[in-house]
């Protein structure tokens, strides 16, 4: 089940599931695959965000 949720570059990934990386102005950065425990990546532009995938 996914959430709404957001999560910042640096958080500790709650989840092993994809996730999808979005910019300040909602632009699809692009998806991967992460591991629970892991930290989410560092991303090319300042304010973007993860989202889990449905």
């Amino acid at each position: 089940m996914a959430s709404n949720r957001q999560w910042k570059p640096g958080e500790e990934v709650p989840q092993s599931a994809n996730y999808t990386a979005y910019d300040v102005n909602g632009r699809n950065g692009g998806s991967l695959y992460l591991e629970k425990g892991k930290r989410f990546p560092a991303t090319q532009h300042s304010g973007s965000y993860y989202v889990m995938e449905d």
